[in-house]
């Protein structure tokens, strides 16, 4: 059996991890996969034109 602190109940705990849950769910959500996608878009188009810098436009 756990020990909980003496100022909280265990419904208390359980509130403050869901709030947690949920402000943890909204910053991956609306702030972190964006960013995440913004970079990884950028990074690789980045890449593609330095590719193209160096060895010259694909030739097809």
């Amino acid at each position: 059996m756990t020990a909980l602190p003496d100022d909280q109940p265990e419904a208390d705990n359980s509130q403050l991890s869901r709030a947690e849950e949920r402000n943890l769910f909204l910053f991956i959500t609306i702030l972190l996969f964006p960013i995440l996608s913004v970079v990884l878009v950028g990074g690789y188009g980045f890449l593609i034109w330095i590719m193209q810098i160096i060895f010259g436009p694909p030739s097809g």
